[in-house]
C-alpha cells in the first residue's frame, strides 16, 4: 500500500547564470582559471599542490569529532535497518516454564482436599506476520532510506570539514603574508622617521614634520595586532577541526606563494549537480522516507494477517517432561483488522501525506539554494579577477610614485606629507594585494564544496547511498 517513490525530475535549467560567467583572467602574471565540465576529484585539496595542506586535511579526516559523530550516528541508521528488516522474517522463540499450582475439587456440594502438583513445559515457538498489505516492507524501506539520509548527511559533513580546513588554511597563509608586508611598510616608517630627525637636526626640516613621521609609523604599528589576531583565531580554528586543542597543536606556516591556484575549475550542469551534492541528496532520501512513511500509515487502515505455530513438552515431573506422552503442539492464525479507532488511523494516513508535502517543498528549497550558491561563487570568482586586476594597478602605480617621491624629496620637490600620503597608498594597495589574492583562493575552494566534491572514497568506505 501507498505510493512507489520516483526521485523528483531533474530541474530544466541549464545555466546557473542568466548571462554566461566570464572565465577569471586577471592578466599580468597572474593565474587564469578556466570553467571546465565536469566534478572535482575526489582529493580536490591536493590542486593546491601543498603537501602541508594535504597533512592538515588528512589529520582532520582522521581526528575530527564531529565527523566521527557523523560516522556514529550513520551506523546507528544501518542498523535499524537490520532491525527492522526483522519483521520480514518468521520470529522462533524457546519458552521454559516451570509453575506449582493448587486444584480444588468439589463434588455434589463435599470439596475433596486440595490437590498440590506441579507442571513444567518446554519448547519453541514460531510466529510469522504475512503482512499483506505491506505495511513492514514500507517500513523498511523507510528506515533504508532514513539510513540514506545519515549517508548524505556524513559526506557532507565530511565535504564542509574538508572545506573548512582548506579554507583556514588559506587564512592562515595570507594573514602571515599581511604581517610580513605590513613589516616592510613599518621598517619603511622607521626609516622615513630616522631620516626626519637628521633632517630636523640639520635644520631642514621642524619638529612637526618629525612628529608626523612617528604619527605615521605609530599608526602603521596599530594594524599588527588585528592581523595576529586573525592568524590566532584561523590556527586556533585548524586545531579544532583537526581534533586537537589549540595549545596542543599548532599548523605549519605557509604563504598564498606556497600554495597553486587550480587553473581549471570544474562545474557540472544545474541537472547534474542535483544527483552529486551531498545535502541535495539527503533532502531527496528524506523526501523517499516521508513517501514510505504514507504505505505505513495506509498499510496499518487493512487487516493483518498472522500465523503461529509452538510445540511443546508438558509434564507434571521432570522425569517425563520428554516422553512422547508430554508432547503438545499447536498451529494458528490470527486475523486482526480496525473496526473503529475514532479516526485516528485517517488522521495519521493524512499527516503523513502532510509531511510528505513539506518534505518535497524543502527539497526544491535546498536545489534552489543550491543553485545559487554556485551562482554567487561563480560571481564571486569573476569579480575577485577583476578586483585583483586592479589591485595589480594600484599597487604598481602606488609604488611608482613612491619611488618617484623619494627620488625628489632630497631636492625639496616634493613635501614630507605627500611622502606619506604616497607611502600610505602603497601601504593599502599591498594589504589590498594580499587581501584580494587571498580571497580567490577562498572562492576557489568554495566552488569545489559547492560542486559537492570529494565524497565518493568515503561514500565507498561507509556504503553507497542509493
Amino acid at each position: 500500500m501507498g505510493p512507489d517513490f520516483t526521485p523528483p525530475a531533474a530541474p530544466d535549467v541549464g545555466a546557473y547564470s542568466e548571462t554566461p560567467v566570464a572565465p577569471p583572467t586577471p592578466g599580468g602574471q597572474e593565474v587564469a582559471q578556466r570553467f571546465v565540465a565536469g566534478t572535482p576529484p575526489d582529493d580536490w585539496w591536493t590542486l593546491f599542490r601543498s603537501r602541508p595542506l594535504d597533512r592538515v586535511v588528512a589529520h582532520a579526516i582522521a581526528s575530527n569529532r564531529t565527523l566521527a559523530a557523523a560516522e556514529a550516528t550513520l551506523a546507528q541508521a544501518q542498523h535499524a535497518v537490520a532491525q527492522a528488516g526483522g519483521a520480514l522474517y518468521p520470529q522462533v522463540a524457546l519458552s521454559a516454564n516451570a509453575a506449582r499450582e493448587k486444584f480444588n475439587l468439589t463434588s455434589q456440594g463435599v470439596t475433596e482436599p486440595a490437590t498440590y502438583f506441579n507442571i513444567f513445559s518446554l519448547g519453541p515457538q514460531v510466529s510469522f506476520a504475512l503482512d499483506p498489505f505491506g505495511g513492514n516492507r514500507r517500513r523498511v524501506e523507510q528506515q533504508e532510506a532514513l539510513a540514506d539520509v545519515r549517508n548524505y548527511q556524513l559526506r557532507a559533513a565530511y565535504l564542509t570539514l574538508t572545506g573548512q580546513v582548506a579554507t583556514q588554511m588559506v587564512s592562515a597563509a595570507a594573514a602571515h603574508d599581511e604581517l610580513r608586508a605590513l613589516q616592510d611598510i613599518i621598517a619603511d616608517d622607521e626609516r622615513n622617521l630616522d631620516m626626519v630627525r637628521t633632517e630636523s637636526r640639520a635644520g631642514e626640516l621642524t619638529r612637526i614634520d618629525v612628529q608626523t613621521a612617528s604619527s605615521q609609523l605609530e599608526a602603521d604599528r596599530t594594524l599588527q595586532p588585528p592581523l595576529q589576531q586573525e592568524l590566532t583565531m584561523a590556527e586556533d580554528a585548524l586545531a579544532v577541526l583537526v581534533g586537537e586543542g589549540p595549545g596542543r597543536w599548532r599548523p605549519p606556516e605557509l604563504s598564498l606563494d606556497d600554495l597553486t591556484l587550480p587553473t581549471e575549475l570544474p562545474v557540472s550542469m544545474p541537472s547534474a549537480l542535483v544527483h552529486e551534492r551531498p545535502d541535495i541528496l539527503a533532502s531527496e532520501s528524506q523526501l523517499h522516507a516521508a513517501s514510505a512513511a504514507i504505505g505505513v500509515a495506509t498499510a496499518q487502515l487493512y487487516p493483518n494477517l498472522t500465523l503461529s505455530a509452538s510445540m511443546e513438552q508438558e509434564s507434571l515431573t521432570v522425569a517425563h517432561l520428554f516422553s512422547a506422552a508430554s508432547n503438545i503442539w499447536q498451529i494458528a492464525g490470527g486475523l486482526t483488522a480496525p473496526i473503529f479507532e475514532g479516526g485516528a488511523l485517517e488522521a495519521q494516513k493524512e499527516g503523513a501525506v502532510s509531511a510528505f508535502d513539506a518534505a518535497l517543498a524543502t527539497y526544491e528549497q535546498t536545489v534552489l539554494q543550491s543553485f545559487g550558491q554556485v551562482a554567487d561563487v561563480l560571481h564571486s570568482l569573476q569579480h575577485d579577477a577583476e578586483l585583483l586586476r586592479g589591485q595589480q594597478r594600484s599597487m604598481r602605480a602606488a609604488a611608482e610614485a613612491l619611488r618617484l617621491m623619494r627620488m625628489t624629496f632630497a631636492y625639496g620637490a616634493v613635501s614630507l606629507l605627500q611622502i606619506l600620503d604616497a607611502e600610505r597608498q602603497y601601504a593599502q594597495a599591498r594589504l589590498g594585494y594580499v587581501r584580494t589574492k587571498a580571497q580567490r583562493y577562498r572562492d576557489t575552494i568554495q566552488l569545489f564544496v559547492a560542486m559537492g566534491g570529494g565524497t565518493a572514497k568515503l561514500a565507498a568506505r561507509n556504503g553507497a547511498a542509493k
